[in-house]
C-alpha cells in the first residue's frame, strides 16, 4: 500500500453523480395492484435494458398501469411497461413499449409456470426500482383478481376499523 492508504491502482471517485446509501431506490409502483387484485406470491426479476431505457429510468420515468407479465418459450417478458425516450439519446433511442425480457433463476420460473397456469391468475408488476448495486430490478407479483363484493367488504372493513380507532380516541380524552 502507498503512504495514502489506498492500494496501488486505485482511481478517485469524481464528482459525478453518488449511488444511493440507503439501498433499493424506488422509480415506480403499482399501487392500484393492491385494490384491484390479490397477491398471493411475488418474485424479484433482473431486467435486459439498453442504454436508453437505463436512463429513463433513472431519471423516475416509467409507467406499469397496463403492463403484465407474460411466458413465451420458457422465458419471462414484461410486456406494456412504457419506459419513455431518452432525449438525449437521440438515434441510439429504444422503443418505449417494446417487451422486455426478465431474468429469473430456472427453478424460480418453472414453480411461477405452474402457478400461473391456474385459471384466473396473472403476472402484475408491482415495482421497479434499483438495488444496492445500482441494478433495475423488477417484483413481480402472481395474482388473482377480486370481485366487486370482495372490495365492497375490504372498504367495510377499513371504515370500521377507522371508526374503533375514531371511538376509541374520544374515550381517552
Amino acid at each position: 500500500m502507498s503512504k495514502k492508504g489506498k492500494k496501488k491502482g486505485s482511481t478517485k471517485v469524481g464528482n459525478g453523480p453518488q449511488k444511493p446509501t440507503s439501498g433499493r431506490r424506488s422509480v415506480v409502483e403499482n399501487r392500484k395492484v393492491r385494490h384491484h387484485y390479490e397477491i398471493l406470491d411475488r418474485i424479484e426479476c433482473g431486467m435486459i435494458l439498453r442504454g436508453s431505457e437505463v436512463k429513463s429510468l433513472r431519471t423516475g420515468k416509467c409507467q406499469l398501469d397496463e403492463a403484465y407479465g407474460r411466458i413465451k418459450e420458457d422465458k419471462l417478458w414484461l410486456v406494456g411497461c412504457d419506459i419513455p425516450e431518452y432525449p438525449q439519446a437521440s438515434v441510439w433511442n429504444h422503443e418505449p413499449k417494446r417487451p422486455r425480457q426478465l431474468l429469473v433463476h430456472r427453478r424460480e420460473l418453472t414453480r411461477f409456470l405452474g402457478k400461473a397456469k391456474e385459471k384466473g391468475l396473472t403476472l402484475i408488476p408491482l415495482r421497479i426500482y434499483f438495488n444496492e448495486r445500482g441494478i433495475a430490478k423488477c417484483e413481480l407479483a402472481l395474482c388473482r383478481g377480486l370481485k366487486v363484493y370482495d372490495k365492497r367488504e375490504k372498504m367495510r372493513k377499513a371504515d370500521a376499523r377507522r371508526e374503533i380507532e375514531r371511538v376509541m380516541k374520544r374515550s381517552y380524552r
